[in-house]
């Protein structure tokens, strides 16, 4: 009779394939540990010191999960995985830090048509790059063999953050008065949203092939499809303690418009000016060869703007300042004011046409 783990095999999950890619990635798990965190990698449970927690009044923990989408198609098709993670880790924490929280650990999970020890490490390098530039701990995770499911050079991965933050701290609509100014901090490009659209657009419509040198884009359509989502929290954290910050918008799927009135009240009007920004020429391709129309292009991509902040007129020159020190590249976006009646529900219009 063979041995479990060589029927295993037979049907096509490769356990010792698994427990390399393990040995593989642990160092780069280790750059991520954080005081809190208790034991290492391998567990069957990750365990985060909630001790740290009496520094707070009132703490109250925040959690948010995500995917990377169809971005893992261009990051398989080019065979280099070791920027996907920013991505992932992008979706989740800053979706946190909006509210004010500090990220305090991520979990992951990567599923795979074939475990390949290296690929996996490569994977997981990426998110751990990530969870440093956010300051959280990469706790644990699961890497899952789906033969069958999967073909064997396919992946797919998701993941789970947690974060704190003090209660009388959460940033939210209810903190958001007419008067207050709108500033937009730059994306990266695509990010990791639309990308079902672009890829219909550029890859199946116009034909282009990944190594395509694309002029206007000053690189290859794939280096460009392939840049990473650019993890804002850490900074935004900072801009938080620099002045006073009422709300903050994570522009993700759905555009600006869709996600910035998430963040704010009945009665009042973000009005925002296309004249204050220029988006990245990779969104311009894409509405252009795609015939996609302003609106749809716009509530599809992030059209150039990652995050949105909803500010007291009387912060904006301190958050500007710092902003630009940290590289962040600033702008006045726009500004909030009344409604005619308290109870309208909240409406965010895009005026003019960019630069």
């Amino acid at each position: 009779m063979s041995e479990p783990t060589n029927a295993y095999a037979a049907a096509g999950v490769d356990i010792e394939a698994g427990d390399r890619a393990v040995e593989l990635m642990k160092a780069h798990v280790a750059r991520t540990r954080r005081p809190e965190v208790l034991g290492g990698l391998g567990g069957f449970a990750g365990f985060f010191d909630a001790s740290a927690f009496t520094r707070f009044e009132h703490p109250v923990l925040a959690t948010s999960t995500d995917g990377v989408g169809t971005k893992v198609a261009i990051a398989q098709a080019m065979d280099r995985h070791d920027t996907i993670g920013f991505d992932l880790i992008g979706m989740l924490v800053d979706d946190l830090v909006v509210v004010g929280a500090e990220p305090l650990f991520v979990t992951d999970y990567i599923a795979t048509g074939k475990v390949v020890p290296e690929r996996i490490a490569a994977i997981v390098s990426g998110i751990a790059a990530a969870c440093e530039v956010a300051g959280a701990a990469l706790l644990g995770g699961e890497t899952a063999e789906h033969p069958g499911l999967l073909e064997p050079d396919e992946y797919d991965m998701a993941g789970a953050t947690t974060g704190v933050v003090e209660r009388a701290a959460i940033l939210g609509p209810e903190r958001v008065r007419p008067g207050d100014v709108v500033i937009g901090l730059a994306s990266s490009g695509l990010h990791s949203n639309g990308y079902s659209l672009v890829r219909h657009v550029l890859l199946d419509q116009a034909g282009w092939s990944l190594d395509r040198d694309v002029p206007e884009l000053g690189a290859t359509l794939g280096e460009t499809l392939l840049t990473p989502t650019r993890v804002y929290a850490r900074d935004i954290l900072a801009l938080i303690e620099t002045a006073p910050v009422h709300s903050i918008s994570h522009i993700t799927g759905g555009g600006l418009a869709n996600n910035l009135v998430r963040v704010l009240p009945a009665g009042v009007r973000a009005t925002l000016r296309r004249a204050s920004w220029t988006p990245a020429p990779i969104f311009s391709l894409v509405q252009g060869l795609g015939g996609v129309s302003q609106a749809d292009i716009e509530a599809t991509l992030n059209m150039g703007v990652g995050m949105a902040l909803v500010v007291p007129a009387a912060s904006v020159d301190a958050l500007m300042t710092e902003a630009t020190a940290r590289g962040l590249l600033p702008w006045l976006l726009g500004e909030i004011t009344a409604q005619e009646a308290a109870e309208a529900p909240a409406v965010v219009e895009l005026v003019g046409q960019h630069r």
